[in-house]
């Protein structure tokens, strides 16, 4: 029985869900925006002086619009749009394709019953949110 998108997806939900995953999408964009746009209304204020100052309120604004919207991580996985869900998938089957496993039912107990598929796992999940998703993790177990 071929391992469907969906039941790598439920692997990747329950490893999270047991790690207390959680995650922030960081938006770079709108940080730099912020921050740029107040070094800009400085310097229109108060010349030189004011560019820095705006531009360090602005860095500070926007850093703390862009931090701590913390999401759970199975809901994340959820909500993936299906070519996100497919570039996880891959890169996991890269690693399932040399595990003897007979069906995805007994996939999720084969890797949580193992140390060291559950590290494998946890990584290949932090670097997808961290690279594909630039996103931050955080873990609470």
């Amino acid at each position: 029985m071929p391992i469907k998108v969906q039941h790598v997806m439920d692997l990747f939900s329950q490893l999270a869900e047991v790690k207390g995953m959680k995650a922030a999408v960081i938006d770079c964009g709108q940080g730099a925006l912020v921050a740029g746009a107040s070094a800009f209304t400085g310097g229109i204020l108060a010349g030189p002086v004011g560019i820095a100052v705006g531009g360090a309120l602005g860095g500070f604004l926007g850093a703390w619009m862009t931090a701590g919207h913390f999401r759970p991580v199975p809901q994340i996985l959820m909500e993936l749009p299906p070519a996100e869900q497919q570039k996880l998938y891959d890169a996991a089957m890269a690693i399932l394709r040399t595990l003897n496993y007979t069906d995805a039912v007994g996939l999720i107990p084969l890797v949580m019953g193992n140390a060291r598929l559950r590290q494998i796992f946890t990584e290949l999940l932090k670097t997808y949110f961290s690279k594909e998703l630039n996103a931050k993790l955080m873990c609470s177990k």
